[in-house]
């Protein structure tokens, strides 16, 4: 019997690379369905040592990409054969796959047809108060409206509240959902301690940004109608898909439509910008979803302008331009982004 005189870590090399011509043989066979002898035949016809070590390349990576998912070693024969036998190079790393990335919903030219209008505050919760106006009063006849003007550009228009009551924000939640709404829009009035500030700002899902964000979001939810063992299931699925971005992309469509139309009556008005909050309208309802301040109620000469009928239809008719601006980017539809533009 002749002796081996070869190297102990040559020894162990040939191994391997014995068992992985083995591994790809098996594989192979299995996916041709060809018998293993047959298949080992016409394997060394072509395939010779230079084959080998390409396909042994090869099922290494394979190996490397699932052990690496599996938090285990890339190659197991050297863990078991040579767990001591140093390294001249560190190992290459192992390939991964990339992580599945977001499809744009505007792929898919989904329509925007439904849209529920929640008028903030009502009932026994008048919401901001300055001078006797209560900010429940202005939001219903905004939202009214709104309606008006949705309905007339071919939009299905439901809102939470069509008269002075009170509605938890569970229950808005709730209407919202029941109605399919393909979006959500709540309308509020803001009201900021520094009386010489005002401007208009409109939210999105996600967490506080400043102090003052918490502190309004915190206001807002009071009453939510929720207890604690609602809060997982709420929270559940927000981060799961794309409602998040879509909201953000709706609350931009919003915003700068209502900065726009109604800084020609209010030269002084601030664009306070798109914001996150955690109020609960927006946590819990099934679609993209926003939160509008369209004024300040603390600001003299806002509070003047709320109670013109005037600027009240130039504050609905801005929202249904973002309205129509977000549903021609989601539908794909070229011809209705240059008619919400140019309104």
């Amino acid at each position: 019997m002749a002796l081996d005189l070869a190297s102990p870590a040559r020894r162990r090399r040939r191994l391997k690379q014995r068992m992985l011509r083995d591994a790809v043989d098996e594989n192979l066979a299995v996916m041709e369905g060809v018998p293993r002898a047959r298949r080992a035949l016409r394997r060394r016809r072509w395939l010779g040592w230079t084959g080998a070590a390409a396909a042994a390349v090869l099922l290494a990576g394979a190996i490397g990409t699932f052990s690496a998912a599996h938090g285990r070693s890339a190659s197991p024969a050297a863990d078991v054969l040579a767990p001591s036998e140093p390294t001249s190079a560190p190992a290459a790393s192992a390939p991964a796959f990339a992580a599945p990335q977001a499809i744009d919903p505007a792929l898919f030219r989904l329509r925007v047809r439904k849209v529920v209008i929640d008028p903030g505050h009502g009932g026994s919760d008048p919401g901001a108060m300055t001078g006797g106006v209560a900010e429940k009063e202005i939001t219903l006849d905004v939202a009214r409206r709104l309606a008006s003007d949705l309905s007339s550009a071919g939009f299905v228009a439901t809102l939470t509240r069509d008269d002075d009551r009170t509605l938890s924000l569970q229950e808005r939640v709730a209407a919202a959902n029941a109605a399919g709404g393909d979006v959500f829009l709540s309308i509020h009035v803001n009201s900021i301690p520094v009386a010489v500030r005002r401007g208009v700002e409109t939210y999105y899902l996600g967490p506080a940004s400043d102090p003052g964000t918490e502190k309004l979001a915190g206001a807002e939810n009071s009453g939510s109608g929720y207890s604690l063992a609602d809060f997982r299931r709420l929270l559940a699925g927000v981060y799961a898909d794309v409602r998040q971005d879509e909201s953000r992309r709706f609350a931009q469509a919003v915003q700068g439509r209502l900065f726009a139309a109604l800084r020609r009556t209010n030269p002084e008005l601030e664009d306070r910008g798109v914001k996150k909050a955690p109020f609960v309208v927006l946590v819990g309802t099934e679609m993209p979803s926003v939160l509008t301040e369209v004024s300040c109620i603390s600001n003299p000469e806002e509070l003047r302008l709320l109670g013109e009928e005037r600027y009240r239809d130039d504050i609905a008719r801005a929202l249904a331009a973002g309205v129509r601006a977000y549903a021609a980017a989601r539908s794909g539809d070229a011809a209705a982004r240059s008619r919400a533009a140019a309104r």
